[in-house]
């Protein structure tokens, strides 16, 4: 179980990070639009809220899990909007009392699930460590938003290992969003730590790879930056054409981001 165990942990220390940097705010401030159109930043933390609401009742309570999920197969877009509604109708103390208390609740369901046991999802099953993983790029690409809304930029953290690798799990995602057809052959990544190690998967002798600093690679696989604003190199005609469709979350890819919108929040590379 450790690395489940080191997964958790990473998931509750982001929790706590994202936490901490809206408890602050005055209820206006809780309503300043983020770069995802539409969304304040209450209706971030009433998305994730959301989502660790589904996490840790499926781990905890799979027949409850297979109600919620059931109300979501039809339009999980509608159901999303509709747990918007239901999470960001709090005010902000009660709000982010709930992501704090329901991530905890998450956690601490999902390190009780048995080793090698499953835990139900919205289309497949999943170990619990995926599931937490999972959790870490939700996390990831909706604490930016809120990051990008108050202009704060937030410290890269080893946790961030557990993202790379779920997103070398999901590669095929953005071509399946598009309807296109993902191919055969494993790509190599390549990405440096924010310590300089080098976290890689993926075949070494892979025609196609990937490289460049491991917090740019999330930001492009959340679609929180354009790949013109990171850092990161394509090797091989389908991983650059990948660098273009990169997303960890099944469904559509939403507007992403701009060329040059971000810029200059990553002048240090």
């Amino acid at each position: 179980m450790t690395a489940t165990n080191d997964v958790l942990k990473a998931l509750a220390t982001d929790i706590e990070e994202t936490a901490r940097l809206v408890e602050a705010l005055d209820e206006q401030a809780w309503h300043t639009a983020t770069p995802a159109p539409g969304w304040s930043i209450a209706d971030q933390i009433a998305h994730l809220t959301f989502i660790f609401h589904l996490a840790g009742t499926a781990a905890a309570d799979p027949e409850g899990f297979a109600e919620l999920a059931a109300g979501a197969a039809g339009d999980f877009d509608g159901a999303v909007n509709a747990a918007l509604k239901q999470f960001n109708g709090f005010p902000p103390a009660q709000l982010l009392g709930r992501f704090r208390a329901l991530g905890q609740k998450s956690v601490d369901a999902l390190a009780a699930v048995p080793e090698g046991q499953v835990v139900p999802w919205l289309v497949n099953p999943l170990p619990a460590a995926v599931l937490a993983s999972a959790g870490i790029m939700e996390i990831f690409g909706h604490g930016q938003d809120i990051a990008d809304a108050l202009g704060i930029r937030r410290e890269p953290s080893e946790g961030l290992r557990h993202l790379v690798f779920f997103a070398f799990l999901t590669r095929d995602f953005g071509y399946l969003s598009r309807g296109l057809t993902p191919p055969t052959e494993h790509f190599r990544i390549e990405v440096t730590a924010p310590n300089g190690e080098l976290w890689a998967y993926g075949p070494e002798d892979a025609s196609d790879k990937i490289t460049g600093p491991a917090e740019d690679f999330c930001l492009l696989v959340t679609r929180r930056r354009h790949r013109d604003d990171l850092a990161l190199v394509a090797t091989g005609a389908e991983a650059d054409r990948w660098l273009d469709i990169a997303q960890a979350y099944r469904g559509p890819a939403g507007e992403g981001r701009t060329p040059g919108q971000f810029a200059h929040a990553h002048c240090e590379h």
